[in-house]
């Protein structure tokens, strides 16, 4: 549910309302996962003070649930995944690795703990970094969810004209995303994300192949990724944390060239 609301979020703009949009195996499944699936959903849209107008329902062998929404904007102040310029920073708001962990939980190898902070995260709605950087001169954002880190960072810098970098170390992750990469527990769409992308991105030789797998890693609604002005971009990761955003940070920058790459240091 908060990922549906991130795309809007992520473009400056407001929720307003959303429909549901459900697939349910009527002949396996009891209503009552149903019904606690919706409640949830209205949960977080009440959260969010966003309106249910209505939805659409199917039967199917699997189980599907999301949310169709609608939000406003002034159309002087939409953010696009364009408009950056050299020397930009890169400010990244939630940590790496919930494809990873949902591969663990999925394969009954994910410890309770981990299970309980990835979901809290990942329900976490981005609606505070979206409040929060209205008052700082950004010039593109986008949700890092299914393409990863690497892969929404790619559909930003090819055909802009410039290129990014990003420091490694500095990316918040989880580091139990990094014990289940050691041990294989890594989805199919992470590895799809790196053969697609994988053309555009020049890695250190000293980045292990965890780490790359992690930041081409299929994310579950995660952060935003922010591109701002250099003098907002300590200002702006220091309201972040201070409104509760914990994990914001600043991950690489900008560059001129080479054009339309990704380099990645250690």
């Amino acid at each position: 549910m908060a990922n549906a609301l991130s795309d809007v979020y992520a473009m400056g703009g407001t929720p307003i309302t959303a429909m549901n949009l459900v697939a349910f195996p009527l002949k396996d499944m009891e209503l009552s996962v149903l019904r606690e699936i919706l409640q949830g959903g209205m949960d977080k849209l009440a959260e969010a003070g966003v309106s249910l107008v209505g939805g659409h329902s199917v039967e199917d062998k699997e189980l599907k649930y999301g949310l169709s929404v609608t939000g406003i904007i002034h159309p002087d102040k939409i953010l696009s995944k364009k408009g950056f310029h050299p020397g930009d920073k890169l400010i990244l708001t939630k940590p790496l690795g919930t494809g990873i962990i949902n591969t663990a939980i999925k394969g009954g190898l994910a410890s309770e703990g981990i299970i309980e902070k990835a979901t809290r995260m990942m329900a976490h709605l981005n609606r505070t970094p979206a409040q929060v950087m209205e008052a700082f001169e950004v010039h593109a954002c986008t949700d890092v969810t299914g393409f990863g880190l690497l892969g929404h960072l790619c559909e930003m810098v090819v055909e802009s004209g410039y290129g990014a970098v990003i420091a490694a170390g500095d990316i918040p992750v989880y580091p139990e995303a990094r014990e289940y990469g050691e041990m294989g527990l890594v989805p199919a769409g992470t590895y799809n994300n790196k053969k697609f992308r994988e053309e555009f991105v020049t890695f250190d030789d000293a980045i292990d192949p965890v780490t790359r797998d992690i930041l081409f890693d299929a994310q579950t609604s995660g952060g935003f990724l922010i591109m701002v002005a250099p003098a907002d971009a300590v200002p702006l990761v220091e309201k972040l944390r201070a409104q509760g955003v914990e994990d914001a940070t600043v991950i690489g920058e900008v560059i001129e060239s080479p054009k339309e790459k990704i380099l990645v240091h250690a």
